[in-house]
Order: structure tokens, then sequence, then C-alpha cells
């Protein structure tokens, strides 16, 4: 079983090295500005502590007020993982920063976001439907999606 990094511990590491990314942490996760994903993904990648070499999933929840995204993240080397979060406020034309430049697997997590929750993310190298046909309708996983 992994061990968790505190979301405080992390957030103080991530606030040290990439100054007013983080927007709050708790015990379990850290929230950071959507504008600094790749900052923050790359240092948390490179950093010879944390060694967050592997994205394990990424994730999409429609709170209505907001979308949430969450990044689970694993050092295989030290037997860690640690929750990264971030809010996107609105209902239309959401796009935040792709992470393919740090980690290729989000590829496919991003693509299956957008075709399902309409989040959009920006440099993606191939942002197409991966699940539903081009020209379809909606977003079909949103809240207030009706068919």
């Amino acid at each position: 079983m992994s061990i968790p990094v505190t979301g405080d511990y992390a957030a103080s590491k991530i606030q040290q090295n990439i100054p007013n990314s983080v927007v709050s942490s708790d015990d379990t996760n850290v929230w950071i500005k959507a504008e600094n994903l790749v900052d923050v993904f790359s240092y948390l990648k490179d950093d010879a502590e944390l060694d967050m070499q592997f994205l394990n999933s990424i994730s999409a929840v429609d709170y209505i007020e907001y979308f949430e995204l969450v990044y689970h993240l694993r050092s295989l080397r030290n037997n860690t993982t640690l929750i990264i979060k971030t809010k996107c406020f609105g209902r239309e034309e959401i796009t935040v920063p792709s992470i393919t430049s740090v980690w290729r697997g989000a590829e496919l997590q991003e693509r299956e976001i957008w075709d399902l929750m309409g989040i959009n993310f920006s440099d993606h190298p191939n942002m197409k439907r991966i699940l539903l046909w081009e020209g379809f309708p909606g977003h079909p996983l949103r809240k207030d999606f009706i068919r």
C-alpha cells in the first residue's frame, strides 16, 4: 500500500519553489491555480525528494458552480501518492493547460475529460473526441446535460 504525502507538506514545498501557485491545502489534497499546472507538475516530477514520476489518473467533477480537476500522482521509488486539484469556474469555454508535456500518458485522459465534461486543454497535441462521435451535441457527464 502506498503512503500518502500530506497535502500541507506538498503545498509548502510547491509554494517555496513556485510562489503564489497554491490556493489551499489540507491533510490529503493541494489545490493549485490552473494557470500553474505545468510548472507545478514539472516541479513535482523533477524534485528528487517527491519524485512524482507517474500520473495515475486525471478525473473531473461537476459541482455546478465550478468544475474540479483531480490529478492522482505516484512515486514508485518512494511508494508515495499525492492528490493535486484545481478548480475551473464557468460553464462555457473552460480551458486549462494540458500537462502532456510533463506526462505523455495524460493525452488520452485529457481527451476523455474534453469529450465527456467539455473542459478544453490548451496546447494538447490532439484535442478531439475519444468516446463520442465528432458533432455530438454537448458533453454527457455534465450535470446540466439534457438529451
